[in-house]
């Protein structure tokens, strides 16, 4: 359950889990959506002055294609880095999606001076890529399981 009555403080990070057929895809797009700045009496907070980072790790064709239809028809996409890893992608690739993402969200924050909302998808796909990487380098399972 996501509890609506309280916003994300900057810098916190908050995991959404789910289940296989849960609309997971959905609840992050539309955390996209309506991701915004609060805005308090007496300070200047702008739009212009707020992006977000999204990447989908391991996704097929049509929830990307779900993605970028949805950002582009609620107008987001011009708010939004987006970073979107295939399935059919190398693994390798799938491994340094998040890295370039919050390579670009550092930029964004610390040379842009922009408030920056950061949203990974599918972690689990990244965590299979990892083990394949471990598994290629024949590295027992456990504490150095990933590399």
């Amino acid at each position: 359950a996501i509890d609506v009555m309280n916003s994300i403080a900057r810098g916190q990070k908050i995991p959404i889990f789910s289940a296989a057929g849960l609309p997971h895809n959905e609840i992050a797009a539309q955390i996209c959506r309506q991701g915004s700045l609060v805005k308090l009496p007496g300070r200047e907070i702008t739009d212009d002055n707020f992006a977000i980072v999204f990447a989908a790790m391991g996704v097929n064709m049509e929830t990307a294609r779900f993605f970028k239809q949805d950002f582009e028809e609620n107008g987001s996409m011009e708010n939004v880095c987006l970073f979107l890893n295939l399935a059919n992608d190398p693994t390798i690739e799938r491994i340094i999606t998040p890295r370039l993402a919050l390579t670009a969200a550092e930029f964004l924050a610390y040379q842009c001076e922009k408030h920056v909302l950061v949203i990974l998808t599918d972690m689990s796909s990244y965590a299979e890529a990892l083990r394949e990487v471990s598994a290629a380098r024949e590295e027992v399972p456990g504490r150095r399981g990933f590399p």
